[in-house]
C-alpha cells in the first residue's frame, strides 16, 4: 500500500509529464520535465536502503544536467542554426530516456530501485522525452544512429549480467530503439509499441516484486507453481517479439512500415540486432524451466490468480490485436 505522501508525489510525476506533453511552449515542456523529476526523487527513495538513495542522486545529476542543457538550448536556439539546436535537443532526450550512447546511468540506477520504482523508469519516465522528440525536426541521420547503438550495445552489455534489474533496463534500452523507430517512420505506431511493452514489463517486474527477485539464481530456483513459472517464462518470449506472441505484434507492424518505405537495411539490421537480447531472454526462460535448483523464496499464492491473468493477456493479446485489425 502506497503511503499518502507517495500518491501524492506520483499524482505530480504524472502531472509533470501530461504538463511537458500538453504545452505549447518550450519553458512549459522544460518546467513539467522538472516537476517530473523532483517527484520521481522521493518515489525513488526508501527508508534504510541506501541503494536506493544512491540510485536517486545519481538520477538527480544525469536529469538535472541534462535540463540543464535543455534550458540553454532553448535560450540561444536564436544564436544556432536549426542542425545544430536539433541535434542538442535530441541528445538531451535521448539522455533523460536511456538510450545509447546516453545510457550510462540508466542501468546503474535500475540495479539500486526496488521493482516498482524500477517499472516506472522503465515506461512513464520515458513518455515524455519521446513525444517531445515528435516536436522537433529530428535529423533522421542522427536518430539512426541512436537506434543502432541502443539495440546493439543493449544486446552485447546485457548477455553477462546476473542482475535481473539490469537485464531488464538492457531491455528497455533495446526497445527504446525499436520505439525511436516507429517515432522516425510512423509516429502512430509508436503508441501501440509503448503500450504492448508497459503491458507486458509490468507483468514482469509486478511478479518480480510479488516473488522478492532479484538475481538470476533467485529466479532459477523459484518455488513458483508449474503452470505460473511456464507462463512467465514465455513472457520473455514476448518481450523478445517472437509469435504467436503479443510482443511479436508491433515489432510486425514497424517492420511492415519499414520496408513498405523501402528501407529494407534498416529493417534486417534490426532484426539482426533483436536477435542478441533474444538470447538472454531465452536463456532466461529455459534456466528456469530445465534447471532445478532449492527453493530460494515463496511466491505468495494470493496473486496466482491475478499473476495468471497478467501473464495470459501478455502473451496471448496477439489472437485479439489480429481480430481487431481483420474486423476494422
Amino acid at each position: 500500500m502506497l503511503s499518502p505522501h507517495k500518491i501524492l508525489f506520483l499524482f505530480t510525476l504524472i502531472l509533470g509529464s501530461l504538463i511537458s506533453i500538453s504545452s505549447s511552449s518550450w519553458l512549459g515542456i522544460w518546467m513539467g520535465l522538472e516537476i517530473n523529476l523532483l517527484s520521481m526523487i522521493p518515489l525513488m527513495n526508501e527508508s534504510n536502503n541506501p541503494l536506493t538513495t544512491e540510485a536517486s542522486i545519481k538520477y538527480f545529476i544525469v536529469q538535472a544536467l541534462a535540463s540543464s542543457v535543455l534550458l540553454m538550448t532553448i535560450l540561444t536556439s536564436q544564436m544556432m542554426s536549426e542542425f545544430t539546436s536539433s541535434i542538442m535537443m535530441e541528445s538531451v532526450l535521448f539522455t533523460k530516456m536511456g538510450a545509447a550512447p546516453f545510457h550510462y546511468w540508466f542501468p546503474e540506477v535500475m540495479d539500486g530501485l526496488s521493482w516498482g520504482s524500477g517499472l516506472i523508469l522503465m515506461t512513464w519516465q520515458k513518455l515524455a522525452p519521446m513525444v517531445i522528440l515528435m516536436y522537433i525536426p529530428l535529423i533522421n541521420s542522427f536518430t539512426l544512429i541512436i537506434i543502432t547503438a541502443s539495440m546493439m550495445i543493449s544486446g552485447i552489455f546485457g548477455i553477462n549480467q546476473t542482475s535481473l534489474r539490469k537485464i531488464m533496463a538492457f531491455s528497455s534500452i533495446n526497445h527504446i530503439g525499436w520505439m525511436l523507430s516507429a517515432i522516425l517512420f510512423n509516429e502512430s505506431l509508436w503508441l501501440i509499441y509503448f503500450l504492448v511493452y508497459s503491458l507486458i514489463s509490468s507483468s514482469i517486474l509486478w511478479t518480480f516484486n510479488n516473488s522478492s527477485m532479484f538475481q538470476m539464481k533467485q529466479f532459477m530456483g523459484s518455488s513458483m507453481n508449474s503452470p505460473i513459472k511456464m507462463l512467465f517464462s514465455l513472457n520473455f518470449l514476448s518481450l523478445g517479439g517472437i509469435p504467436p506472441f503479443l510482443g511479436f505484434f508491433p515489432k510486425w507492424l514497424i517492420i511492415q512500415t519499414l520496408t513498405e518505405s523501402g528501407l529494407y537495411m534498416t529493417t534486417l539490421m534490426m532484426v539482426i540486432l533483436t536477435l542478441l537480447p533474444l538470447y538472454f531472454y531465452i536463456r532466461l526462460s529455459l534456466s528456469s524451466l530445465v534447471l532445478s535448483t532449492e527453493n530460494i523464496n515463496t511466491f505468495k499464492s494470493t496473486k496466482t490468480q491475478l499473476a495468471s491473468t497478467l501473464n495470459i493477456t501478455s502473451i496471448l493479446g496477439l489472437i485479439f490485436c489480429t481480430f481487431i485489425f481483420n474486423f476494422q
